[in-house]
């Protein structure tokens, strides 16, 4: 049996979701390792579909085993709300199958206050957070003085960290230009009773992931965001507050490095990005807006629309080594259907310079302008296709490059919103 790591090979919104929840099948448990619901996947199983932010995908399938580790930051309203609906359509029927751990760190009214404050108060210059205090939540878990999911189990300790958290909070919030008070009575009582309805679920997701491991069982890593967003591989300072690349799978579930066997990135078939930052391939006209309304890129959290572009084969080159890919799955191919013909940046032009490699300074990528290979595109519906000689020869040609460009074989191909529209090419659990 193997451990597989999913991990977005872009700037997010790859379509993660879709691929764990294909792959669900061939594992027993599923576990999400960083990240907070400032992310989103959206899945369509029979015409319904369903939107998670915090429970990992394989929710939607019976008898698996979910894990929320360490490294994840939960709203927990937010976690009884996704449950309370799961719930009503007749998942989760066995509160065991989800554990969330006790060391994963709690998402505060004045962590949701400060972010909003701040990207308020930088204008121009804001990074483009989705203002869910996941930033704020990571600075307090990092600077020590954070609230854990254990810390909501017991009233009188929680009434003690918020009262000793609270007054630098309030302060913060004040020179942000922001006037809200913060009861921190209320606060307690709110949260407590949140703990209250949470309890059943919290658990030690590092020894249930061990148990599973020992007992020979197959577990799937999934993160949230991208590799370009990962705080310290990303496009600084516009990223995300966490590691999102594969190795951080180990330290946000506490298992070791070792026990993970495949990492599989997932990425569009073009590119899009959320919020600020350099995007070299980005599309700010017709044909961007045709890949955004064909493509229904808007965020499955926010509701905001992306920014769209062509394929960048040096962003996927850059995510394949520093997550060490052994498989790429392609999503929204579908999308892509009626170009006459498809751009693929294999270059950029930098002060004059042609540069093959991604660089390391944001600053110099904004610079960038992406040098082009023109590829033939397709008119004909990849709806029908359910193995690879039923797609037309110029998808089959569009894969062949990519994998040329990014050294890293196509695994797993989607063309289509459904579960059953994911072709997979090779099975990274059967080994």
């Amino acid at each position: 049996m193997s451990n597989v790591v999913v991990v977005g090979a872009q700037w997010g919104d790859e379509g993660k979701g879709k691929i764990v929840d294909r792959y669900t099948e061939f594992v027993d448990v599923v576990a999400r390792y960083q990240g907070g619901n400032n992310a989103g996947h959206t899945l369509v199983v029979g015409g319904e579909k369903t939107v998670l932010h915090l429970i990992p995908a394989g929710v939607l399938h019976p008898g698996k085993t979910c894990v929320i580790g360490n490294g994840v930051v939960v709203d927990p309203a937010v976690f009884m709300m996704e449950i309370d609906r799961l719930k009503k359509r007749g998942y989760l029927k066995d509160d065991a199958q989800l554990v969330l751990s006790q060391d994963a760190h709690v998402i505060m009214p004045w962590h949701k206050a400060v972010d909003v404050a701040r990207e308020s108060a930088m204008g121009a210059g804001k990074i483009g957070t989705t203002g869910r205090g996941i930033g704020p939540t990571y600075e307090d878990k990092v600077a020590r003085r954070g609230i854990r999911i254990r810390d909501l189990l017991d009233a009188g300790r929680l009434e003690r960290r918020i009262r000793e958290r609270l007054p630098a909070a309030q302060e913060e919030l004040r020179r942000l230009g922001d006037s809200t008070a913060l009861d921190g009575t209320a606060i307690a009582s709110e949260y407590a009773g949140l703990g209250k309805r949470l309890a059943g679920y919290a658990g030690d997701a590092s020894l249930t992931l061990h148990r599973a491991i020992r007992a020979g069982k197959s577990v799937l890593f999934e993160g949230a965001q991208g590799t370009m967003l990962d705080v310290d591989h990303g496009t600084y300072p516009f990223v995300t507050s966490s590691n999102t690349v594969a190795a951080n799978a180990a330290a946000g579930t506490g298992i070791g490095p070792t026990a993970i066997d495949r990492v599989i990135g997932v990425a569009k078939a073009y590119s899009t990005r959320v919020g600020g930052g350099p995007y070299p391939t980005e599309l700010k006209d017709a044909t961007g807006d045709r890949l955004r309304q064909v493509g229904n890129e808007f965020g499955a959290t926010t509701g905001r629309p992306r920014r769209t572009g062509w394929f960048d084969a040096l962003a996927l080159r850059y995510a394949a080594r520093v997550n060490g890919l052994d498989g790429l799955a392609i999503t929204k191919l579908d999308v892509l259907t009626g170009f006459p013909e498809l751009k693929v940046a294999v270059a950029y032009r930098l002060d004059g310079k042609t540069v093959e490699e991604l660089p390391g300074d944001a600053e110099d990528l904004e610079r960038c302008q992406p040098i082009y290979e023109t590829i033939p595109g397709w008119t004909e519906s990849l709806a029908h296709a359910r193995d690879l000689e039923r797609l037309p020869a110029a998808v089959r040609h569009y894969l062949k490059r990519l994998e040329a460009l990014s050294g890293v074989k196509v695994v797993a191909v989607s063309v289509g919103a459904e579960r059953d529209e994911t072709i997979l090419l090779e099975n990274p659990f059967a080994a």
